[in-house]
């Protein structure tokens, strides 16, 4: 946490930050409980560039400050716990990790399995009284579809970042 003090990690956070809740008010919606958001690719990116830490808050920022300039619902702390998981995760897999397609699409899965499918199939099944099984089953489908487009997105926005001279990835 102490890189926060480093200005171009403080300014290039918050950037990532500010992408993230202007990619959250773009969405397309397939039913109530699925929907495809980019939301978590600035997060994502933040995790990879400045770790584990600096993603996760990144993550939190994104999540409470989309909820307070465009609220879409009831707020849900626990979703604000999944936006900071999916920074750690993306930190944790690719901070200082030789940039690879495959190391993407590994945090890509996790990152789909435990938070996207796993916990906010969870927390929306207890937010509009779900049962469980059923939500996740409806869920898959757009997983399926966003690992490898985030894979890819990722992946080719990373590429051409990792040569900036500030981030330390090894190609």
């Amino acid at each position: 946490m102490s890189r926060l003090k480093n200005m171009k990690v403080l300014t290039t956070a918050a950037m990532l930050a500010a992408a993230g809740m202007i990619l959250g008010f773009f969405k397309l919606p397939i039913s109530n409980i699925v929907e495809i958001r980019f939301t978590s690719l600035p997060i994502m990116i933040a995790g990879w560039l400045f770790g584990p830490a600096i993603g996760g808050v990144v993550g939190g920022l994104v999540d409470i400050g989309g909820y307070i300039i465009r609220p879409t619902g009831p707020y849900v702390p626990a979703f604000t716990l999944d936006t900071i998981l999916t920074g750690v995760i993306f930190g944790f897999f690719l901070y200082k990790k030789k940039l690879s397609f495959k190391r993407v699409i590994i945090a890509n899965v996790i990152n789909a399995g435990i938070v996207n499918l796993v916990l906010n199939t969870f927390w929306l099944s207890l937010l509009y009284k779900l049962p469980f099984v059923a939500t996740f089953i409806a869920r898959v489908p757009k997983e399926c579809i966003t690992i490898p487009l985030y894979t890819v997105v990722l992946y080719f926005i990373m590429k051409p970042v990792s040569q900036i001279r500030f981030v330390k990835t090894t190609m």
